[in-house]
């Protein structure tokens, strides 16, 4: 993998981990993170330390990937997909100081294998999309989500198998 340190007025690129063949295109803020083969991010996505993204992913136009997300290879993620990685997120502390890293804990998201999120598709923290699920548009996903099953809504509920026809 190549290291890009690219800064200019249509990227921000820092210690960015990239493998062969991988499509940025421009307002891209990375930093800190892994992108693997073949994989194509889109205008206005962020991506944030610590975060991966695996081979031949395609990450659509105003996502926001934050640190704790690791997606693996073959997986589509629709335009506007919001992760989170804090399950109590607050500005201040009860003193009325300001948070920092300190004051929070990390939580972990993986998307595994194949999945796939609709446009605009809101991960909390702590999940796991299992290999080949489908995540419908507008999803709001709280809890797990099972290899090969379809869910969708607010919060997203299972459709059906992808094998189901």
């Amino acid at each position: 993998m190549e290291v890009l340190n690219v800064n200019s007025d249509k990227q921000s690129l820092v210690n960015v981990k990239v493998g062969k063949d991988v499509r940025i295109f421009n307002f891209v803020n990375a930093y800190g993170c892994s992108i693997d083969d073949g994989s194509k991010i889109g205008a206005f996505v962020e991506i944030q330390k610590g975060a991966f993204i695996g081979k031949n992913c395609k990450i659509s136009s105003h996502t926001f990937i934050c640190e704790g997300v690791h997606i693996e290879d073959n997986v589509f993620v629709g335009h506007n997909v919001t992760f989170i990685n804090d399950r109590f997120p607050r500005a201040t502390n009860t003193d009325g100081s300001s948070q920092s890293e300190a004051d929070w804990k990390l939580v972990e998201t993986f998307i595994k294998r194949g999945a796939s999120l609709g446009s605009s598709v809101t991960i909390l923290c702590g999940v796991t999309v299992g290999e080949n699920a489908i995540v419908g548009a507008g999803s709001v996903v709280l809890k797990d989500v099972a290899a090969n099953t379809i869910v969708a809504g607010n919060p997203a509920r299972i459709i059906r198998k992808t094998t189901d026809r």
